[in-house]
């Protein structure tokens, strides 16, 4: 059998899939509330940023993968209009089903799918934009999802990864500190749960940095790659146009 990581482990390709479900299921109701404790609510500006990259016009057709609990759906929804479409995923029912129930709450009612970013059930050509904002670190082949991820936009369409990072150098100690030792804390604090924001410090070292994940997606046909460092590479937003 195919091996692969889970944070620092090194554990069996299916073992992972349940076992992210299963950090996601127990993370989910309280999902939003540690986003803004864990980033001290930069997440918010990460997003809007990856917003204001998109150039969404009305009627575009997005697609919003590892959509959780709802944040760029609604974002983007808000650019494409009633003339649009945004079609909001997940791979986990728990985070999908919270996300569906907010948007519900604010009065946005979005085509809603659980589905596997390695096999995505849509045509070739289906969408102007994809994204996938702090998603694709958890996916067990990257190449597999991103190459979908190319299948399903038009030629000329977009691919936004929003993605932790490499932090820049003299970030590195005081940011390895704050991920291991404060981070853990506070999901015991406030999710009651250290292990699995434990797990989520580990799979960011475990992600391929910048100049790795640019030479990925122009490998699966991407033509030109923009990468941009957000918070000192915190944070990257990589922007992939399809050949």
């Amino acid at each position: 059998m195919s091996s692969t990581h889970f944070g620092f482990e090194t554990v069996d390709e299916t073992v992972k899939a349940r076992r992210v479900r299963g950090v996601f299921d127990s993370v989910a109701s309280r999902y939003d509330v540690m986003n803004d404790l864990m980033s001290m609510g930069l997440h918010r500006a990460w997003k809007r940023y990856t917003l204001a990259v998109a150039n969404l016009k009305p009627g575009d057709r997005v697609l919003d993968i590892a959509g959780g609990t709802g944040d760029m759906a609604r974002l983007f929804a808000k650019k494409v209009g009633e003339r649009g479409m945004v079609v909001h995923t997940d791979i986990n029912e728990a985070m999908l089903r919270t996300g569906r129930e907010r948007l519900i709450d604010e009065g946005l009612v979005l085509p809603t799918n659980l589905c596997d970013a390695e096999a995505l059930p849509y045509k070739d050509g289906s969408f102007d934009l994809v994204c996938v904002a702090f998603g694709l670190r958890n996916m067990t082949h990257k190449d597999k999802a991103l190459a979908e991820m190319n299948r399903v936009l038009r030629p000329g369409g977009r691919l936004l990864v929003l993605e932790f990072s490499q932090v820049a150098e003299p970030l590195r100690k005081p940011y390895d500190w704050y991920s291991f030792k404060v981070l853990p804390r506070i999901g015991s604090l406030i999710a009651g749960d250290a292990d699995s924001y434990r797990y989520l410090a580990e799979s960011i070292r475990m992600h391929p940095p910048q100049a790795e994940l640019k030479a990925l997606m122009k490998s699966v046909g991407f033509g030109h790659v923009d990468v941009h460092n957000l918070t000192g590479g915190v944070v990257a937003l990589h922007a992939g146009i399809k050949c």
